[in-house]
């Protein structure tokens, strides 16, 4: 008589990827930051003037923002504490230092619509006199209801 041998059935290694984790840890993440991106964004709050004004050709990702706000206190988007107000110096100063570095970077003035002229007048003279040879102003398109 002779012996079978004894065949063993090899197994085969499983060749998939299981995906279900990875894409329950995606969804936390989405929700997390989906929750957490609305208080990131801060800033000071004003109401710009509502005009029609044609638009800055080039992109303002790198442009210098000056804020006058309501109570005519200046913020700058650039340095530390962007949310703290900013002496006429320290504007002069960061304005200065960043057209020193980048000359082309364009200088926008964003003032609140109930803020007296002159702070704003004195914003943009402020930014020329830090060698700005051009200071724009931003403003918002006024509402549909306000056209017609």
């Amino acid at each position: 008589m002779l012996k079978r041998a004894r065949v063993r059935q090899r197994r085969r290694p499983m060749s998939e990827i299981n995906v279900v984790p990875y894409i329950d840890v995606m969804l936390v993440l989405l929700v997390i930051f989906m929750v957490t991106a609305p208080l990131i964004t801060q800033g000071v709050k004003v109401a710009l003037p509502q005009e029609r004004a044609g638009g800055i050709p080039s992109p303002t990702t790198d442009a210098v923002i000056i804020t006058v706000d309501q109570f005519g206190d200046f913020y700058i988007d650039i340095g530390e504490d962007k949310n703290a107000p900013a002496s006429e110096q320290i504007l002069f100063e960061r304005i200065r230092v960043v057209l020193q570095y980048q000359p082309g970077t364009p200088i926008l003035v964003r003032a609140d619509n109930r803020v007296e002229y002159g702070r704003v007048v004195r914003a943009m003279v402020i930014a020329q006199a830090a060698g700005a040879p051009d200071v724009g102003l931003v403003t918002v398109p006024p509402e549909r209801s306000e056209r017609r």
